[in-house]
């Protein structure tokens, strides 16, 4: 597959890829600051329900001067979808561990031994065994230990956040997630068809406006990326999975809070040849979509926070800001 069918996003919050060599001593031209605190629990955590779509056509992606036309945002094209049901919110850190608890599964964090933590959730004592960073984007860390149980490190714990978006795991693990629970991921289509709730070429799931009213509605960066982190909208790192309000469909948190992996391969031009009824995204591929951006997303540099916007990864890649939600043919 040619780069141009399969290039990586510029100027991205997500992470490096997994067999990325780009990885080089850690700069000291970022400084270390104090570990930040994980959010408020919720305290009513939905029994992760399955919204039913009866399907129909809407119009995909977006030709909006805000997009990446480099990543495929574009042209904007009519698309028919049947039937299916979608998860009302990322798969859990709880929901997670009952499938670990029931099946032993290993992820591929833990099989590598490491993975990526955003610079500003190390601990001061790990942050010292720290020696890489990404080169382009140094504000991915290479942490040993690292991995879905310990989300930020060896010394970090997911039990303060059951009811957070489940982090650390690649495409891979959440296709083994799917086949316990006997759902699969979503398309891309699927996805997008969701996250829009019933409006029309709308940036947002609720709009075109990111605050209406001054309210915030999902979970991205405030502040100076990637140093200053004012959490104005409640949160430093994720965020409950049924946090905010959900959209017209009722779904939470399209945008912002965790990347989601998608089921098909990444292609920036597929898709204008494609079929447009229920399309599956090419054959082959080197990386797997990502939707919806997360809360490291910021306005100056990575606004992928929109329902069009895409990102991409490779199927064994993981990261503290990449989750899943699934879904399941009706």
């Amino acid at each position: 597959m040619s780069d141009e069918m399969d290039h990586q996003p510029d100027k991205s919050c997500c992470a490096a890829r997994r067999h990325d060599n780009s990885t080089a001593p850690l700069s000291s031209s970022i400084a270390f600051h104090k570990p930040l605190k994980a959010g408020k629990p919720s305290e009513n955590l939905p029994q992760a329900p399955m919204i039913l779509l009866p399907g129909g056509t809407f119009r995909m992606g977006t030709d909006d001067l805000e997009g990446f036309p480099s990543d495929g945002e574009g042209p904007i094209r009519e698309v028919e979808l049947s039937a299916f049901y979608i998860d009302a919110h990322a798969v859990s850190n709880r929901e997670f561990k009952q499938f670990v608890d029931d099946t032993g599964y290993v992820t591929e964090s833990e099989q590598y031994g490491w993975s990526y933590v955003f610079h500003l959730f190390v601990s001061e004592a790990c942050a010292r065994t720290v020696t890489r960073s990404v080169q382009r984007t140094p504000w991915w860390w290479v942490v040993e230990g690292a991995d879905w149980k310990h989300p930020d490190g060896p010394d970090s714990s997911m039990e303060e956040r059951m009811d957070h978006p489940v982090v650390q795991v690649s495409f891979n693990d959440a296709l083994a997630y799917c086949k316990w629970s006997g759902k699969r991921l979503p398309t891309e289509a699927e996805w997008e068809y969701a996250a829009r709730g019933g409006l029309d070429q709308k940036r947002y799931p609720w709009g075109d406006e990111l605050k209406p009213d001054g309210q915030y509605r999902c979970n991205i960066w405030q502040g100076k990326f990637p140093t200053v982190n004012t959490s104005m909208d409640g949160y430093v790192g994720t965020a409950p999975v049924d946090a905010y309000s959900p959209n017209g469909y009722g779904l939470y948190n399209v945008v912002g809070n965790v990347w989601e992996f998608c089921a098909d391969w990444f292609s920036v031009d597929y898709h204008q040849s494609a079929s447009l009824q229920n399309p599956l995204g090419p054959p082959s591929g080197q990386s797997k979509v990502m939707k919806g951006g997360s809360y490291l997303c910021h306005r100056s540099y990575c606004n992928r926070y929109r329902v069009a916007a895409r990102s991409s990864n490779t199927p064994d890649s993981a990261a503290g800001n990449m989750g899943f939600r699934c879904a399941r043919d009706a």
